[in-house]
């Protein structure tokens, strides 16, 4: 396989090999770290990674069981508590005392048990389209389809299965854009046949791990006294006006920024969520 120039890997606690990539390194101000979704991985922060790193330090990562890291032999394993600690093993690797999180979906939850378990670290976040109670309906939808999705036989299949999966929720994507979106989710395999770059194990996972234990809202509040920023798609079946309701409630000052024309999630290439991340570190040194 080709990788990047600053691709990297660095050993779990457990022994799993882990892939990250290290953009802007020679930048100052506290780094960025990007967190991927439940079935990504850390193609989709690629652009934003570009983006950033002529001003920060820009880490994105593929949690194990995706894209270039090792598949875990213990399916039990894919859950928050397991990446979090992957995350602050890659920091401590890299020598990061201090890190604001970029969280898609997924990844936002795991920013909430990082501000948990080590709050001191965590500078700040921008949380994509999760809050602490997700919505039965969007919930049920992920789990219907997570681990389970027919193969393809080409990269023009793959196009049309991430339409398929995510077009309700993305309105307005080119045919350039959705075989974009199929390079970040497939990978060829030894006979050059675009595969899903995730063990189909994590939706074993996400069917019968279960609810973390804990009260997520505990978790949302380790956040209270940080800068937190909460992109919105709008359109979103995980993320209701209702939560976000009960966000702003325990959190007067968390700054929601809806995202027109998307569903869950936004793909932080937006106008909106650009403007917003500009923001966010113009506040957060």
């Amino acid at each position: 396989m080709i990788m990047a120039d600053n691709a990297r890997f660095f050993e779990s606690q457990d022994g799993l090999k882990l892939y990250y990539r290290d953009f802007g390194a020679d930048k100052a101000g506290t780094p960025i770290i990007c967190l991927p979704g439940l079935t990504r991985n850390s193609r989709d922060f690629e652009d934003l990674a570009n983006y950033l790193s002529d001003r920060r330090r820009v880490i994105t990562c593929d949690f194990r069981g995706r894209g270039y890291s090792e598949y875990d032999e213990h399916w039990e394993n894919y859950h928050p508590l397991s990446y979090v600690q992957d995350t602050w093993t890659l920091l401590d690797h890299l020598g990061i005392e201090k890190i604001i999180v970029v969280g898609t979906s997924l990844g936002g939850l795991c920013a909430m048990v990082m501000a948990t378990t080590q709050g001191d670290r965590v500078a700040g976040v921008v949380m994509n389209d999760i809050g602490p109670e997700i919505n039965p309906v969007g919930l049920e939808r992920v789990k219907e389809y997570t681990g389970r999705i027919p193969p393809v036989t080409s990269w023009d299949e793959a196009a049309g299965q991430s339409k398929e999966i995510y077009g309700e929720w993305l309105p307005g994507l080119s045919d350039e854009d959705w075989k974009k979106m199929a390079r970040r989710a497939y990978r060829e395999n030894e006979k050059g046949v675009p595969r899903l770059d995730m063990d189909p194990n994590i939706g074993e996972a996400v069917r019968k791990v279960g609810a973390q234990k804990g009260d997520p809202w505990t978790l949302f509040d380790s956040l209270r006294d940080k800068p937190v920023t909460l992109l919105w798609g709008a359109m979103s079946d995980i993320l209701t006006q209702d939560i976000i309701d009960k966000m702003t409630a325990r959190k007067p000052n968390l700054n929601v920024v809806a995202v027109p024309n998307r569903g869950h999630v936004p793909l932080l290439d937006e106008p909106e969520c650009l403007a917003a991340l500009d923001a966010f570190l113009e506040e957060v040194a």
